[in-house]
């Protein structure tokens, strides 16, 4: 995933019994199909090339049992690290915290909730009957990655939908161009995540 078109669109699948989504491209290429394992006690992700299912261009794989804390690994498909993402276990809680890392285990990017209000509202008019069923257009939260100097330099933001169906990655500066594929990993598995938040 070098050399992105963006805005880069993640859509889910609805009436699937797995969590899964299309990753495309401005221009509307398929860029990945991200496929999660249903039933396994370690999370488990398939990043296919396409929505074919034939080719695993990656994987994704926590590193401990299921916990608020976990970590999860990034490998090709030969099986090479290529880093990892992490979540900041108890500041999550309140306000989603994520790190990137790379092969090397260094430190490289953040992620962060933007408005901790949006998930509490959320979470809020979630719980009322007829309302819920609308907090998908109201509440809408965004997420920055940020390098270590603390600049911007992507945002990915859940778009009004019912569901929870659709997001969308702007790019707000220029990154290496190895880092890129880390960068969509980590968004990728954030989503997996993070998605019923809002």
């Amino acid at each position: 995933m070098k050399d992105l078109n963006f805005p880069v669109s993640f859509e889910f699948k609805i009436g699937t019994i797995s969590n899964d989504f299309v990753a495309t491209d401005a221009s509307g290429a398929t860029l990945a199909y991200v496929r999660q394992k249903l039933f396994k006690f370690k999370e488990a992700i398939d990043v296919f090339s396409d929505t074919t299912k034939t080719e695993v261009n990656y994987r994704i794989k926590a590193d401990k049992w299921i916990d608020f804390s976990t970590a999860y690994l990034f490998t090709d498909d030969k099986g090479n690290r290529l880093g990892k993402v992490a979540r900041k276990g108890w500041a999550s809680l309140w306000k989603a915290h994520y790190q990137i890392i790379d092969d090397k285990e260094k430190l490289q990017y953040t992620i962060r909730e933007e408005n901790t209000w949006v998930k509490v509202m959320d979470g809020i008019f979630g719980q009322i009957p007829i309302l819920s069923i609308f907090t998908g257009y109201m509440f809408n939260p965004s997420y920055l990655v940020t390098d270590l100097q603390g600049k911007a330099m992507f945002r990915l933001k859940k778009e009004a939908s019912f569901f929870g169906r659709r997001f969308r990655v702007n790019q707000l500066h220029e990154t290496d161009s190895d880092d890129d594929h880390r960068i969509m990993l980590s968004l990728m598995m954030m989503v997996l995540l993070e998605r019923q938040r809002g």
